[in-house]
């Protein structure tokens, strides 16, 4: 486990945090730093609600829905009413307990193998160029880029031909290396990050196209493929509030700004869409992520900053345009 506490220069309550967290941990090996903070843009991108923050893995399990982005001093109140600059002791032992009984099986999972079906086990999502795998696969997603809209087959003729093939027999073949995945009919039913059916993540384009998603990390990853400005719709799949995204010039805002991403998957093997994509969701809190994995024993996974979910977006769909 990474415990990092987000601390302003100088902050008298850093060093109490510290202190209690090592009291906390009882000799548990975790890694545990102090990170200075020394502006509202850094407390953005590392998800500093106010100062001292302490984040487990890049989750806050203290965070407060609503809370926004800050460099002041945090005030903690404790269950006994009083007020403190710092989480208790027994406060932080509950907190850990909790982050490790929301992992099933031994200890929480490692998050590579966590990633492994959103990146292909580290082959990544860009299609080879040979044989008209990168043709046909970037065709299709400028098709859904453009329409909202999976391609016909007979579209994507001509593109195959380019290669000496037929579209069907392209198709075929990407969709047995989980670039995208085929209806029994032999259509187009998902081209990650996009979706051909409705989902519980819309973008909407800077060109007013709107476009499903396949989870909360494709969605994320949309603005960084296409190069454009775009706002993410989706809710909290346990209180059902809306969680949006605006990226605008490459920077995202989170509404609320509490905002996080469940990062799982089953234990199955498969496709990415059978195997992962609906437990990749935004959640209104941390601690609304922790109370739906309760609810789904068959799904291992952890909570991911607003900072770790859009580089995952990024570093997965950025490079599938890319000739």
């Amino acid at each position: 486990m990474r415990i990092t506490v987000l601390t302003v220069p100088g902050c008298p309550n850093a060093p109490v945090a510290h202190e209690r967290i090592q009291a906390a941990l009882s000799g548990r090996a975790a890694q545990v730093e102090l990170v200075e903070v020394h502006d509202e843009t850094e407390a953005v991108q590392l998800g500093m609600t106010g100062s001292p923050t302490v984040l487990f893995d890049d989750t806050d399990p203290f965070g407060q829905a609503g809370a926004a982005p800050s460099v002041s001093c945090r005030i903690y109140r404790h269950a006994d009413g009083l007020v403190d600059g710092a989480p208790s002791t027994d406060e932080l032992r509950q907190a850990l307990a909790a982050t490790d009984s929301s992992m099933p099986g031994e200890g929480r999972c490692c998050e590579q193998d966590l990633l492994d079906p959103i990146g292909r086990a580290g082959r990544g999502r860009r299609a080879p160029a040979d044989c008209g795998l990168r043709a046909v696969h970037q065709a299709v997603l400028r098709h859904f880029a453009t329409t909202g809209q999976a391609p016909r087959i007979t579209e994507l003729g001509p593109v195959a031909a380019g290669a000496g093939r037929t579209a069907e027999e392209v198709l075929a073949e990407l969709a047995r290396e989980d670039f995208l995945t085929l209806d029994d009919d032999g259509q187009i039913h998902a081209a990650y990050p996009f979706s051909a059916a409705p989902t519980a993540h819309r973008v909407t384009l800077a060109d007013g196209t709107q476009v499903w998603s396949m989870c909360a990390i494709d969605a994320l990853g949309i603005p960084e493929m296409l190069t454009t400005d775009a706002v993410i719709s989706s809710s909290d799949p346990v209180t059902g509030e809306a969680v949006t995204v605006t990226s605008r010039n490459g920077r995202m805002e989170w509404e609320p700004a509490s905002a996080v991403v469940f990062v799982g998957r089953r234990s199955c093997d498969g496709p990415a869409a059978a195997v992962c994509c609906d437990t990749l969701n935004f959640f209104t809190s941390a601690a609304s992520a922790q109370s739906w994995t309760t609810q789904h024993p068959d799904v291992r996974g952890e909570v991911a900053s607003q900072a770790r979910a859009e580089q995952i977006g990024r570093q997965t769909f950025g490079p599938l345009l890319v000739s």
